[in-house]
């Protein structure tokens, strides 16, 4: 493995080109008052900050993140649509206990989906998720079997749940990361966008409860719950409280065409220079606004400049080919990275390649790294194209036959056999030859009569 510093040219030129705007060596992290946190850059997966991410934790409410996107699916799949009325039936209550969140809906209400889904998102109403969970799996315990599923689909290791709301038991938990991954999966539905966007819902009567205003209770969307945590970047969210989970909040902003998901787990009060803030907001904004002030999208791109050789065989034409890099590596990275100290590590297939070589065949790979941490990497292909020496090629196939240790044993072979015949023959023809002289001089000497 050999290591390159990027040129300092060609550095120069994509910083003038606002294609590289990269950080020094300690970007300061947040200190953010939770048990688990994550940041992450929603368009490309990419993790910007983590604070036990893939440790258990305890979701509350931010499992209706889940239940929404399969509520969602069965929509897109054709299974239930947005106007279709699902009457509430008798498991609509259950598992609800007197501090469960409400939306005052009673079996035999009579809503459709599309409502449903703003009782179960705004004022995150735990029976909202029975019903929509009955409507889409026929039971609350298929519909949490489909959860868990769709978890692991979407990559999650640390999730596992119990029930469709988020109410308390040591079995139902989930991750940060987790958490990023169905939140990013619910963001690609619009209606679920202009849900967790809406401030303020008015729902119509129902046959056990006449019209009611709900407000989110995110609070970077919505003055109601609490006042001065509105964050104008901030798209929606969903919060989650328990006693055991604490104050939790997965949140989506956006800005230009950065997407960005916090995380916040395990908060409480907070007590920023003597005023008590409620935690999950205030850690949340705070983990934004790092994001949007520090990181942005960048595009490396390594020219086509040569950057290696390799030795090529089997060609009169040359002995060796040039190797450059081709594409580009595209990251959401620090704004302030010192781009000097970008390291680029080349790894060759083989030191020598036989002729013919293609120009731009790929013949090894560069690595981008910044303190231990592997940006990418971009395919390394030839500069040039180098013909075969058919005579050269020829030769090298002969020789290659004769390195094969079956043809050595049988060529021994024949080899040992072709002494033998000839031994054989030349003992023969010795025999031959005395026999013959043998049998001329007993006739010379006979003295024998004759008739």
């Amino acid at each position: 493995m050999k290591k390159y510093r990027i040129p300092a040219l060609l550095l120069s030129l994509v910083l003038m080109l606002n294609l590289l705007a990269l950080p020094a060596a300690a970007l300061e992290e947040p200190e953010l008052q939770c048990t688990h946190a994550i940041l992450v850059d929603a368009n490309y997966g990419e993790v910007l900050y983590a604070k036990k991410a893939d440790e258990k934790a305890y979701p509350a409410s931010i499992t209706k993140v889940m239940t929404a996107l399969l509520v969602l699916e069965a929509m897109d799949s054709g299974k239930l649509t947005r106007e279709q009325q699902i009457t509430a039936g008798p498991t609509a209550l259950q598992d609800m206990s007197s501090e469960a969140s409400t939306a005052n809906l009673k079996p035999g209400d009579t809503l459709t989906v599309e409502q449903l889904l703003y009782c179960l998102l705004l004022p995150s109403a735990n029976e909202a998720g029975n019903i929509l969970a009955v409507a889409v799996d026929g039971s609350i315990e298929a519909f949490v079997e489909h959860m868990n599923a769709r978890a692991a689909e979407l990559g999650c290791k640390g999730t596992h749940f119990v029930n469709p709301h988020g109410l308390h038991d040591p079995d139902h938990y989930t991750t940060a990361y987790d958490i990023s991954l169905y939140m990013t999966e619910a963001l690609k539905h619009e209606l679920f966008r202009t849900i967790i966007h809406t401030a303020t819902y008015v729902l119509p009567a129902t046959a056990h409860k006449g019209e009611q205003t709900f407000y989110n209770t995110n609070a970077l969307i919505s003055n109601f719950h609490y006042s001065g945590y509105v964050y104008d970047k901030c798209i929606g969210g969903k919060t989650g409280t328990t006693d055991e989970a604490g104050k939790c909040l997965v949140a989506a902003a956006e800005s230009g065409d950065t997407l960005l998901i916090s995380v916040i787990l395990g908060s409480g009060v907070v007590d920023p220079n003597g005023a008590k803030r409620q935690g999950q907001f205030t850690e949340s904004t705070k983990l934004l606004k790092w994001g949007f002030d520090n990181f942005r999208r960048v595009v490396i791109s390594q020219g086509s400049d040569p950057v290696d050789k390799v030795a090529v065989t089997l060609s009169r034409q040359a002995d060796e080919v040039m190797v450059k890099p081709e594409g580009e590596v595209v990251r959401t990275l620090p704004k302030d990275l010192d781009p000097s100290l970008i390291e680029t590590t080349i790894h060759l297939n083989s030191d020598t390649v036989e002729a013919p070589v293609e120009e731009g065949q790929v013949l090894g790979t560069m690595t981008l790294s910044y303190e231990g941490t592997d940006y990418g990497s971009l395919d390394l292909v030839a500069v040039t194209s180098v013909e075969r020496s058919e005579l050269l090629y020829k030769k090298a196939q002969v020789a290659a036959f004769f390195q094969n240790f079956g043809v050595r044993v049988i060529a021994v072979i024949v080899l040992i056999l072709v002494i033998a015949v000839l031994l054989k023959i030349f003992v023969f023809r010795k025999e031959r030859r005395y026999g013959a002289r043998v049998m001329s001089r007993g006739r010379r000497n006979y003295r024998g009569g004759r008739r």
